[in-house]
């Protein structure tokens, strides 16, 4: 697995900080991508880049009402001289499954503006400002099902703000060890490594178990419950 230097929130967000570990996935797709260009977008991510001459750039999502900006990161890469040499600056964004089209801006070098690598643009004629578009309408999975990783992704749809914990016959029914993480509205996901084999879970809502409603795989155990039921091959 490979790392890159994240960069500090907002404010000054140009500057370096911790190092962060990061899905194979991802890291392959980053360094991929050989100069800057147009929005790139994976199963799980889309990947903003954008010049290395800028001292610093962010984005801001329509979603969030333009009031975060997340900062781009600097990938470099080692010449033949062993030298580091800028190779672009990016953002990862992690799809959220229920958008189909994003609006942002970015701010390059302190200046809000569209994405001068990205054609597609929308025009708000109300506030007389110009916004770069993507449309996110690849493939994405709104169940739960085996990934191209062989992980298992868990999804649950339902109310917004739940405490929505995992349990199964992988966690000898201990419903503490996982937590979904709610990427959107009432969509809940959370994506786990199983070996092959068949597998009986249950979400649960404090100590209140419930079937997965993205499943429609059910059987009832020997002590009578009703569990969802996922087959890894």
């Amino acid at each position: 697995m490979l790392v890159w230097m994240g960069a500090a929130a907002v404010q000054g967000f140009s500057k370096e900080a911790e190092i962060i570990y990061q899905p194979y996935e991802l890291d392959v797709a980053i360094h991929n991508i050989e100069k800057p260009c147009a929005p790139v977008i994976t199963e799980n991510y889309i990947i903003f880049t954008a010049s290395p001459e800028n001292r610093s750039v962010g984005i801001a999502f329509d979603f969030e009402d333009y009031k975060i900006i997340h900062p781009y990161t600097k990938l470099n890469h080692i010449d033949v001289d062993g030298n580091k040499v800028p190779q672009h600056l990016f953002y990862c964004y992690e799809r959220q499954h229920k958008l189909t089209q994003i609006k942002y801006r970015v701010i390059m070098d302190g200046l809000w503006t569209t994405d001068p690598l990205n054609p597609n643009k929308y025009y708000d004629e109300n506030i007389n400002l110009y916004f770069s578009v993507v449309e996110d309408k690849h493939s994405i999975i709104n169940n739960t099902e085996i990934t191209k990783s062989d992980a298992v992704r868990f999804i649950y749809k339902g109310k917004s703000g739940l405490q929505l914990h995992l349990a199964g016959t992988f966690t000898n029914w201990d419903p503490w060890i996982y937590e979904l993480k709610e990427t959107s509205a009432g969509f809940y996901e959370l994506s786990l490594p199983l070996p092959k084999g068949k597998y009986y879970y249950n979400y649960y809502i404090g100590l209140t178990p419930v079937t997965d409603n993205t499943n429609p795989r059910k059987e009832y155990t020997a002590d009578g419950r009703s569990v969802s039921v996922i087959e890894v091959n």
